[in-house]
């Protein structure tokens, strides 16, 4: 018999709305100052918060379950760090979270654990920094996976709209369980979960393109060929983090690559975890540059695999022979 996994996805989707109405609070009040001074702080301050929040709700509803998470305590613990401590701790208040600083690090530092198999969770507390700064798309990403399978997903884009194009609305969350289909429904509490399909695109020519807003992360060159030898003319969409996957998991882009910019750099599973479930169960696929499936058992990085391509399944192998030809694989 089948695992319904539904109180990890109960649990995933408290957790990860919770975490988002944190970040959506300490993203309001950033201001033209900081975005001019380059200062970091509020996304750190999110950083932290949203992971406190989720570990805590994880830590509680399934005690044994190791968590991978990108961020740890370390710093935050060090003595010139009380500013930081008091903004966090005031931010969880906010929300109803309430600990010392002692249990906020201690909750933070539940994300320490290496992907070493079996079960465990993966956690991207705020996934696309830079949108964050500048009240674009971030996601925070959520995913449990079970001897290096996905198996459950749920990503929160608080920028994102339900429906595309309509900016006045709470965000989206996106959720899957393998073997269950893919859903999205409001960030606001108590929305019905709508499930959604990858687009039925099958002519490259027609194909909308997604891509990450910063060059550091993809090599937008490529990107440019790859578009021109497949006859895209249809302006592509630039945005951060794993909105993208999200994107083209309900139809609205039919394909996301995520090209390598450095030979010695492999990408994080907590960067695509959730994504990847998300567009599968929607009938898309996921693989590396090279075709390669996404080898989630090796740690904390996708070691084995160069880059993410990611489309609607049915442009998929024509993705990758243009990727070839311009020399990418």
């Amino acid at each position: 018999m089948s695992h319904g996994y539904e109180r990890e996805l109960a649990a995933g989707i408290a957790a990860v709305a919770l975490a988002a109405r944190v970040c959506q609070s300490v993203q309001s009040q950033i201001t033209q100052d900081v975005l001019e001074k380059k200062d970091k702080s509020p996304v750190t301050v999110a950083d932290y918060a949203s992971q406190a929040v989720v570990c805590r709700a994880l830590s509680t509803a399934f005690p044994n379950d190791p968590i991978v998470g990108e961020e740890d305590a370390a710093a935050l613990r060090e003595p010139d760090q009380q500013p930081f401590r008091d903004r966090v701790r005031a931010e969880l208040a906010k929300v109803g979270v309430n600990g010392d600083e002692s249990e906020i690090c201690g909750w933070i530092d539940r994300g320490g654990h290496d992907a070493a198999g079996g079960r465990y969770w993966t956690l991207d507390p705020i996934d696309g920094t830079k949108g964050f700064l500048r009240s674009e798309q971030y996601a925070i990403s959520l995913a449990l996976l079970v001897d290096g399978r996905i198996d459950v997903a749920v990503l929160g884009c608080p920028n994102l709209p339900l429906t595309p194009g309509d900016y006045g609305s709470n965000g989206c969350l996106f959720t899957a369980v393998r073997g269950q289909g893919a859903f999205v429904r409001s960030l606001a509490e108590g929305s019905a979960p709508q499930r959604i399909q990858v687009s039925a695109t099958a002519d490259s020519a027609h194909a909308r393109f997604c891509e990450s807003v910063e060059s550091g992360h993809s090599s937008h060159d490529h990107s440019a060929q790859v578009a021109q030898l497949l006859g895209i003319t249809k302006a592509g969409a630039r945005l951060d983090s794993q909105a993208k996957y999200g994107v083209v998991a309900r139809g609205e882009a039919d394909i996301y690559l995520r090209l390598p910019t450095r030979a010695d750099y492999f990408e994080k599973i907590w960067d695509h975890a959730g994504g990847v479930l998300v567009v599968e169960e929607a009938g898309g696929k996921a693989t590396d540059v090279g075709g390669r499936p996404l080898n989630f058992r090796l740690g904390r990085e996708l070691r084995e695999n160069r880059g993410v391509v990611v489309t609607n399944g049915k442009l998929h192998e024509r993705v990758l022979a243009a990727l070839k030809q311009v020399g990418v694989e």
